[in-house]
């Protein structure tokens, strides 16, 4: 298997929190560090890349030397958006011939058993996403007003970590960029260019920190966990 190289966005300036998350204690380890233990776990991971916030770039450093997170050799600058930030962390890789892992910062409860899941399972195929059945019903609105009730069935809440060749990660990134257009994740842009993407399935305790109640639902299935 080709060596996989992980890219952890983790710029995001935190306007729905009212501040930045990845530094945020949880349960004792900043949210970043959680992250960055699940990932280091991985033998296949040989490299990962962080991506930050310039304000926040020295604290990383500090973590990464207090954890011992040998796997972290470089940190990427944040962008303006995600898709900037993880076009910098793209920018970092030396070995061309390898596995780009995506998987967010504030993701901190990924287990180091999905994300070898979602490695194994690329093969030939051009991505793959993990993700998990939507529980509640799904409604398309416009102007406040209901248009469709959707089949939630054929629906899934899409998760990281996201997987990809590097040659096809990087093409649909350069064609974003130029074209100017703009996705919600990675697996999108691969999509867009009529890549082959596959859905496995994910961990509904892997929850994306955006609000204070996610961090105390964080909190509270580590607390399970032990």
């Amino acid at each position: 298997m080709k060596p996989v190289i992980a890219i952890v966005p983790s710029a995001g300036s935190g306007r729905r929190f009212g501040e930045g998350k990845t530094l945020l204690d949880l349960s004792g380890l900043p949210v970043i560090a959680r992250t960055l233990s699940a990932l280091q776990a991985v033998e296949e991971i040989v490299e990962i890349i962080p991506v930050m916030r310039n304000d926040e770039m020295e604290k990383a450093l500090e973590i990464v030397e207090q954890y011992g997170f040998t796997k972290v050799r470089k940190i990427a600058p944040g962008g303006k958006e995600r898709q900037e930030s993880v076009s910098h962390g793209l920018d970092l890789i030396e070995r061309k011939n390898c596995i780009v892992l995506v998987h967010d910062g504030v993701r901190p409860l990924v287990t180091p058993e999905i994300i070898r899941k979602a490695i194994s399972a690329l093969g030939d195929l051009d991505g793959v996403v993990t993700a998990v059945a939507v529980k509640d019903t799904i409604k398309e609105v416009r102007n406040g007003m209901v248009k469709k009730t959707l089949d939630r069935k054929q629906l899934l809440a899409v998760q990281t970590p996201q997987v990809f060749p590097y040659d096809v990660l990087m093409e649909a990134y350069t064609e974003a960029l130029s074209s100017g257009m703009h996705f919600t994740d990675d697996a999108a842009m691969v999509e867009h260019c009529g890549g082959r993407v596959k859905v496995i399935e994910g961990e509904y305790t892997n929850i994306k920190i955006t609000t204070r109640e996610d961090l105390a639902a964080a909190e509270t299935f580590l607390r399970n966990r032990s």
